[in-house]
């Protein structure tokens, strides 16, 4: 299984998930280009094609001969959507988690977008740093109370890293630079329409990102695109819901790729 990550995360956030699912499957959580541990790219931003190449190199790297389970996490659940319809034949299984799209940009909003684009590469943005990894961590738990204070302390920890006296975030801050290339909902759906591999989508109920979405006109016919999909929502959970929540995520994994993925190999003895 290939856990990717979301936007302003890294591979790390998959931790307590992988406490649930050891001896049940094998799970490789890579940072995306630029976050975690990976090296910043030296760009003056950072572009949808990229992240699908790397995604696309991955999968021949560690299965160069079988189809793969994706679980991808809000931007990773995006990009897994979109590989699992452009390289069907590669994806086993998706696991997608709150990777719900995002808002379609008319062509009449493009020219806007371009001059932000110019204006952020011209004045690049910065990330907020902080005084310790203490102080890091109570942010942490200020912007999702769900969000255990031992989890906070480790997720604090592995996303940050201590530099000229101040506790740093791992992430290039390029990729604050809104993305120039729109999201153009069709080309989307498209990809979306392709994918064979069956999926399971999990929303949150508590979710800032999933409210949004179900306000966009069209999102329900959105989800009719993939041509096996089931819907879970998650009670009492945020976006983050793999933190908040993350044995009752896990159970859901297993139950979906359990049937799909362990026959193919000898079953853990429990």
């Amino acid at each position: 299984m290939l856990a990717l990550h979301g936007w302003m995360d890294s591979s790390a956030t998959f931790q307590f998930l992988a406490d649930f699912l050891a001896g049940r499957f094998h799970i490789v959580a890579p940072d995306w280009r630029g976050f975690g541990r990976t090296e910043w790219a030296g760009t003056d931003s950072y572009e949808v094609g990229e992240y699908l190449g790397d995604l696309d190199a991955f999968c021949r790297h560690l299965s160069p001969s079988a189809p793969i389970a994706l679980l991808g996490h809000s931007m990773g659940g995006n990009m897994a959507m979109l590989y699992a319809g452009v390289r069907r034949d590669r994806v086993a299984a998706v696991v997608n988690l709150e990777g719900l799209g995002l808002p379609a940009v008319p062509p009449e909003a493009v020219p806007a977008r371009l001059r932000q684009w110019l204006d952020e590469i011209a004045d690049p943005p910065t990330l907020w740093d902080y005084p310790d990894v203490q102080a890091y961590a109570q942010r942490l738990l200020r912007d999702n109370s769900r969000l255990d204070p031992d989890k906070a302390a480790f997720l604090a920890e592995e996303n940050g890293r201590a530099a000229g006296g101040r506790w740093k975030l791992r992430a290039d801050p390029a990729h604050k630079v809104v993305n120039r290339v729109a999201y153009r909902l069709e080309e989307v759906l498209a990809c979306w329409r392709q994918i064979a591999a069956p999926v399971l989508w999990v929303e949150a109920a508590g979710s800032s990102v999933r409210a949004k979405m179900l306000a966009q006109p069209g999102y329900e016919q959105r989800l009719q695109c993939v041509a096996s999909l089931q819907r879970v929502v998650v009670d009492d959970a945020g976006h983050m819901l793999h933190q908040e929540r993350p044995a009752e995520v896990a159970q859901l994994v297993a139950d979906f790729l359990g049937p799909l993925l362990l026959p193919r190999c000898t079953r853990p003895t429990m």
